[in-house]
C-alpha cells in the first residue's frame, strides 16, 4: 500500500482498532476492513490495547487443587443425594400421618322385649279341717298348731272376739292359703307413660317410722310405681318428705279365701316393753305394754293387744284395741295366787268394718308382732270390783 505524500510529510498515523492495519490520521473508513473510523479516537485520545482474538486464554491448576475440586463436587452430589431421599420419606410418613383411618362402627347390641311373668292357675282353697278341742287348748294353740291366724278360727266358727272355746267343742279350723302368684309388670317405658297420664293421685307427708313398703302396702301400690312418680333414687323415706301416690294403677286384690280378712298391708310392730322374760313382783300394781309405731293410722285402724296367761288353770285371754303404742294391763288381769304366772302378748294392726261405734267390729290389717313373756307375781288377794 502507497503512503500518500500527506502521511509521509507529517508522519502521523492511526492504527484501526479491528484489524490493526496503520492507516493516516485523517483516514475516515479502513482500507483493509472497512470499519468506520469518524468516531474512533485517535492514539492520542485513547491508548487501545490490541487483543489476539484468535487466542483462548489458558487456565492452568495443580494435581492438588484438582483433588480438591473433585472432593467437593462428590461431597456436594452426595448432600443432594441425601437430601431427595430424606424429602421423599419424609412425604410418605406425611401422607400416611394425615390419611384418616376408617372406623368400622360398632355393632349395637339390641336387647329383646323384656319378658313379662306369666300369671301362675290360681290356687283353690282346701275345706277346713274338723278338730275338737282338747282339755286345756287355746285358740292360740290351735292357730300355732295350724300356722293360721286365732283371727281366721274367729272368722270360721263364729266366735266372740276372745275365742272363748271348751272341751268337746268341734272347730272348723281353716288350712293355710298360699301366697297369690305375682302379677305381671309392664316394661319400664310403659309404667312411665302410664304414670304420666295418671290424675288420680293422694298427697300424703312421711311421719316417723313409715317406710316405702309400708306406704305401698297401704295403698295398694307397688314400690317401683312411687319411685317413679316421685323422681325417687331409691326406696329411702325421710321423715317430713311429701310424696305423691298414684292410685291408677293399684295392683289387684287377692283373690277370695276362707276368710275374709284380706291381706295384710301393714308390717308387725316392733315391742319394745316390757323385755321378753322380765319379771314382776307383787308389789307392782301395774304393767305396761309398749311397743314401735308401724306408721301413722288411718281413721278406722287402731292397734290390737292380745295378752294371754298360760299358767293359768282357767282360760284367761284379754283382746282390747287402743289407738295409742302403749296399753296398761287392768287390775282383773293380775294373778290372785302368789306363784309366778308366765304371761304372752302381741300386737297387730286392726281395722275397723262395720260404722257402728258403740259395737265395733274389727278385721286384721297387719301382720303380728312376735309374741313377748313375763312373769308376774299375785299378792293372793283377790280385787275387789269397783263399785
Amino acid at each position: 500500500m502507497k503512503k500518500t505524500q500527506s502521511d509521509s510529510q507529517t508522519g502521523k498515523t492511526r492504527i484501526c482498532p479491528v484489524c490493526g492495519t496503520k492507516l493516516s490520521e485523517n483516514a475516515k473508513r479502513c482500507l483493509v476492513c472497512g470499519t468506520d473510523l469518524s468516531d474512533t479516537p485517535t492514539p492520542k485520545q485513547k491508548k487501545i490495547d490490541r487483543i489476539d482474538s484468535q487466542r483462548i486464554p489458558e487456565v492452568r491448576i495443580n494435581l492438588v487443587g484438582l483433588i480438591a475440586i473433585i472432593v467437593v463436587i462428590l461431597i456436594l452430589i452426595a448432600l443432594l443425594v441425601f437430601f431427595i431421599v430424606t424429602r421423599g420419606q419424609s412425604a410418605a410418613v406425611e401422607t400416611d400421618s394425615t390419611q384418616t383411618a376408617t372406623i368400622t362402627p360398632t355393632t349395637t347390641a339390641t336387647f329383646a322385649n323384656t319378658a313379662t311373668m306369666t300369671p301362675q292357675p290360681t290356687w283353690t282353697p282346701l275345706p277346713p279341717v274338723e278338730y275338737t278341742v282338747k282339755t286345756g287348748e287355746t285358740c292360740l294353740d290351735l292357730a300355732l298348731q295350724f300356722s293360721v291366724s286365732v283371727q281366721s278360727i274367729i272368722a270360721a266358727n263364729n266366735l266372740n272376739q276372745s275365742c272363748s272355746i271348751s272341751e268337746g267343742m268341734v272347730l272348723n279350723v281353716p288350712q293355710p292359703t298360699l301366697t297369690p302368684s305375682p302379677v305381671p309388670t309392664a316394661t319400664s317405658e310403659a309404667i312411665v307413660s302410664d304414670l304420666s297420664l295418671c290424675t288420680h293421685t293422694d298427697t300424703i307427708t312421711v311421719e316417723a317410722n313409715m317406710t316405702l313398703s309400708s306406704i305401698a302396702l297401704n295403698y295398694n301400690v307397688s314400690m317401683m310405681d312411687i319411685r317413679i312418680y316421685n323422681n325417687l333414687p331409691n326406696d329411702i323415706v325421710r321423715q317430713g318428705d311429701r310424696l305423691v301416690i298414684p292410685l291408677c294403677d293399684r295392683l289387684p286384690t287377692a283373690g277370695p279365701t276362707l276368710t275374709a280378712t284380706p291381706m295384710p298391708p301393714y308390717p308387725a310392730p316392733n315391742p319394745l316393753l316390757p323385755r321378753s322374760g322380765a319379771a314382776f313382783a307383787a308389789t307392782d300394781e301395774a304393767v305396761t305394754l309398749q311397743w314401735a309405731s308401724v306408721a301413722s293410722l288411718f281413721p278406722g285402724e287402731v292397734y290390737r293387744v292380745f295378752v294371754q296367761d298360760l299358767t293359768s288353770e282357767t282360760e284367761k285371754i284379754l283382746v282390747d284395741y287402743v289407738s295409742d303404742t302403749k296399753y296398761i294391763l287392768p287390775a282383773s288381769f293380775r294373778p290372785i295366787d302368789t306363784t309366778p304366772h308366765i304371761i304372752q302378748w302381741s300386737v297387730s294392726v286392726a281395722r275397723q268394718i262395720n260404722s257402728d261405734p258403740n259395737n265395733p267390729i274389727y278385721e286384721e290389717a297387719g301382720l303380728i308382732s312376735p309374741y313377748r313373756v313375763f312373769s308376774w307375781i299375785g299378792t293372793g288377794i283377790a280385787p275387789t270390783a269397783t263399785p
